[in-house]
């Protein structure tokens, strides 16, 4: 069996799909998994407000096309990314365990990584 991981180009969306081709390999020792990199216009509109030109949709609708024209199986995506109501022929069809939440810094520009004292 081979299935085909439809993902954005972005660090974590590659990161994302190749974490979902991992477990598909864990669970499933014997199928072949290839993700298929696409850019989506939200990637390459960088000059406008996304809620202007399309919101949340504009870096899905390269990846549901990529489905439905049989280039991908599956698709890999950020929750944030997916709109509320989903069109017609598809479904989340599974979500992984969330990971630890606590991976951001926040700063008002006066804390860097760098100055927080060991253990911090």
């Amino acid at each position: 069996m081979h299935i085909r991981i439809a993902t954005r180009k972005s660090v974590l969306a590659l990161w994302q799909a190749e974490h979902v081709a991992a477990e598909i390999r864990r669970v499933a020792p014997g199928v072949d998994v290839e993700l298929l990199p696409l850019s989506t216009r939200g990637d390459e509109v960088l000059d406008r407000s996304l809620q202007k030109i399309g919101g949340k949709g504009l870096f899905i609708k390269e990846l549901e096309v990529a489905m439905q024209d049989g280039r991908a199986d599956i698709a890999v995506h950020s929750m944030k990314d997916v709109p509320a109501v989903m069109p017609d022929g598809f479904c989340i069809a599974a979500i992984l365990p969330r990971g630890n939440p606590a991976d951001a810094l926040l700063s008002s520009g006066r804390l860097t990584l760098d100055t927080l004292p060991n253990g911090a």
